[in-house]
Formats: structure tokens, C-alpha cells, sequence
């Protein structure tokens, strides 16, 4: 489940001192006693601050709200990488035993941010793109060294804004910040949107108020894999445009290589037997996989599909039930499994109930899953259950012609 942030309870989880040097660097509260307030009972200073303008507030939730994102495991993790490129390997390593040595992420997240903060622009970068589904991959790159001179940066910034102004109509500006993280490096381009309006409170008055939000474009490139990954929520059609202006300003080769077609395909017919069973290693912090969904598509007519879903609250291989009872009409070597959806239970916090994590697999070879944490976890269990992408063989290859 996704955690709810708010100011009140943002304020009972940092410690009394973080929050005074964080207000009083603001020049707020300084009558007010932090030392005095009872740890996790910060009511002086909630009813202080609900005293403050609203733009005052506003501007500084933003940053507790970002700060609370990061108060996480996942958010841990994307500031160590980031120190590990901000410090040299010593300094980095004293900076994360010293984080590692606070009780919780609430702090290591407050102490980053107040006295670590060339490691926090980063940081949030690289666990925002963590949470993103739908990468798309591009290979048969040069392993070339990625350009990342102020140059190259401005030459990639305006070819994305030329491309979306003059076809879409947006992304008259454009900025792109690199990073990096390990062997990776990282681009986020932030293109200029479509206008909007949007309903809101300002100082005091509720009214509409236009503003220029940007949209994103992620680039994850590997030199040693020659390959790029692409994160951009918008036209298919654009994505080839996207690699070519990267290949062109970062990896300044002429033309986009050729892309070799992804032969891999997720192996699903096992999904058809009730007694198959997920393989995971013990430490994993799965508990259960539940099928949810099966989608049958026809091998004789194509466009037909079958769709099978069922409530498995009560009995998890509901599925199979109706699967059978469909098998006793419908000859099942007619069809083949074109997507599942799974519904998996594992432990992502010790200290917490397991959470139940949802995602569909799709043939041929896609997975909404996301590459943080749990996500790769959960692609683990896809591979050591034989489920995971593989080259086509020429059986199945004539299988599905």
C-alpha cells in the first residue's frame, strides 16, 4: 500500500532537534521550545505552523513531502548511490555507516537533506525512476563512453524540443540533467507540456490558475551492455525518434544502429495447469503467488480471446475452477495464454504485515513490473520458475505461426 503523507504526522516521526534546525535556518519559531515538546507529540508546533501564510506552508511541504518520500528503504538506497559518486570511496563509506547507524529512515532522509544536500537532487532522481513501470530497451549500441559535456547535454535538449514543438505541438523548452549511478548513466529530460488550469487555493481565494507543468523523458544508458532504456509516457511513435536523438548527442554516432528484433518470449502454457508451483528461494520474502486473471487468445482465429478472472479472496485457484469448467466445452489446444495477472504476497518491511503486490505478464515479453526492490524479487521468481523470457525455439516458433 502506498503510505499517506501529512504535515502532522511528517512532524511526529522526525526528532524534535531536526525539525528546530531545520525551522529556526528558515528564521521560524525561534521562541518556540523544541527541547520542551514531548518526542512524537509535536502539537506546539503543528498549531505554530498552521499560523504561518499559506505560501509560507505550502513551499515548505513540498519539501517534507519529498523528504517523507525518500524516508524509505528504497529512498536509502538511491542516496547511497548518489553518495558514492559525490564522495570518494572513504568518505562514502563513513557517510553511509553513519546513516546506517540512525534508527530510522525518517532520519536518514532528515539528515541527508539538512546536512548532505549535494547527494539529495540525485537521489530523488534516481528513486523516482525506481518506481516507474514500462521501460523500453534498445540494444546493439557501441559501447561507447556517454557524453555528458555541457555541450552535449544543450545539443540533446534541443533536439527533444524541437521534436515534440514542431509534432506535437509542446516542449518549446527543454532541460536535461545527467547523473550517475554505478556503471549507469542517467538522463532526465523535462520538456515543456501543454498549458493547464487547474483549481486551486491561493492566498485564500479558489479560483483557476494557469500553469506550465514539463512532462518526462528517462534515459538509462549501459556502456558495457550497449544499450539504453527509455521511460517516456507518451505516442509509441516517438520512442524510436527519442533513442536516435540520444545515440546523435550523447553517443555522437551518425545514425540509430539497427535494433535487433527481442526473440524472447514469456513462457505462460505452464499457467494452464492448476498444480504448477512458483519457484522462489527462502529469504525472498514471498509467501504465496495467486493467479488472478488468465486471457486465452485463440490459435485458429485471431482477435478471439477468452478472459477468465474470479474472486480469490476466499479460494486463491478460483481461476482454475473456471478454467475447468470452460475445458469441458472448449478444446483448450485451440488457445493459447496471452496474459496473467498475479497477485504475490511478500514482506517487503520486517516489522510490517506482508503486502500483496499485483502485476500482469503479457506475451510475448511484457511485464509490468517495476525494477525497484520488489520488482526485481518478483522477476527473480519468474526466472527460477522458467516463466522468464527465452529465446523462441522452432517449436514454438511454429506453435505460434
Amino acid at each position: 500500500m502506498a503510505r499517506h503523507y501529512s504535515t502532522k504526522d511528517f512532524f511526529r516521526q522526525i526528532p524534535n532537534a531536526l525539525l528546530a534546525r531545520y525551522f529556526h535556518e528558515q528564521k521560524l519559531f525561534k521562541d518556540l521550545d523544541f527541547a520542551a515538546m514531548k518526542e512524537g507529540n509535536p502539537a506546539a508546533l503543528f498549531e505554530a505552523w498552521l499560523l504561518l501564510p499559506d505560501n509560507q506552508r505550502n513551499a515548505m511541504d513540498t519539501v517534507f513531502l519529498e523528504i517523507f518520500e525518500m524516508s524509505c528503504e528504497k529512498g536509502f538506497t538511491a542516496i547511497i548511490d548518489e553518495a558514492g559518486f559525490q564522495f570518494n570511496d572513504n568518505d562514502s563509506a563513513v557517510f553511509v555507516e553513519k546513516l546506517s547507524a540512525l534508527p530510522n529512515h525518517y532520519q536518514r532522509a532528515m539528515i541527508t537533506f539538512l546536512d548532505h544536500n549535494t547527494c539529495w537532487k540525485g537521489a530523488t532522481r534516481f528513486y523516482h525512476a525506481d518506481t516507474l513501470p514500462y521501460w523500453r530497451k534498445r540494444k546493439n549500441l557501441p559501447q561507447k563512453q556517454a557524453a555528458v559535456d555541457d555541450a552535449s547535454i544543450e545539443q540533446l535538449s534541443k533536439l527533444i524540443s524541437h521534436y515534440f514543438h514542431h509534432t506535437e505541438g509542446r516542449g518549446k523548452n527543454c532541460t536535461v540533467e545527467p547523473y550517475r549511478r554505478g556503471e549507469l548513466d542517467y538522463f532526465f529530460a523535462y520538456p515543456e507540456d501543454y498549458s493547464q488550469q487547474s483549481i486551486e487555493w491561493v492566498n485564500g481565494e479558489f479560483d483557476c490558475r494557469p500553469h506550465n507543468p514539463a512532462f518526462e523523458v528517462i534515459y538509462v544508458y549501459s556502456q558495457s551492455e550497449g544499450s539504453i532504456d527509455l521511460n517516456f509516457r507518451g505516442s509509441y511513435k516517438a520512442i524510436e525518434p527519442l533513442q536516435g536523438m540520444f545515440a546523435e548527442a550523447i553517443l555522437k554516432l551518425d545514425k540509430l544502429p539497427p535494433d535487433p528484433k527481442d526473440t524472447r518470449v514469456y513462457d505462460l502454457a505452464p499457467l494452464l495447469q492448476k498444480s504448477f508451483d512458483f519457484t522462489f528461494i527462502p529469504g525472498s520474502g514471498i509467501e504465496k503467488v495467486i493467479v488472478k486473471k488468465l486471457r486465452l487468445s485463440s490459435r485458429i482465429k485471431k482477435g478471439d480471446r477468452i478472459t477468465l478472472e474470479a474472486d480469490t479472496t476466499q479460494k486463491p485457484d478460483a481461476v482454475y475452477t473456471l478454467l475447468d469448467q470452460i475445458s469441458k466445452t472448449l478444446p483448450m489446444s485451440m488457445y493459447n495464454i496471452t496474459q496473467v495477472e498475479l497477485a504475490v504476497s511478500v514482506i517487503v518491511d520486517a516489522d510490517k504485515p506482508a503486502k500483496m503486490v499485483k502485476f500482469y505478464i503479457t506475451y510475448p515479453n511484457s511485464c509490468s513490473l517495476k525494477y525497484d526492490e520488489v520488482g526485481l524479487k518478483l522477476r527473480d521468481m519468474l526466472e527460477t520458475s522458467g516463466i522468464e523470457p527465452k529465446e523462441l525455439t522452432q517449436e514454438v516458433k511454429i506453435a505460434e505461426a
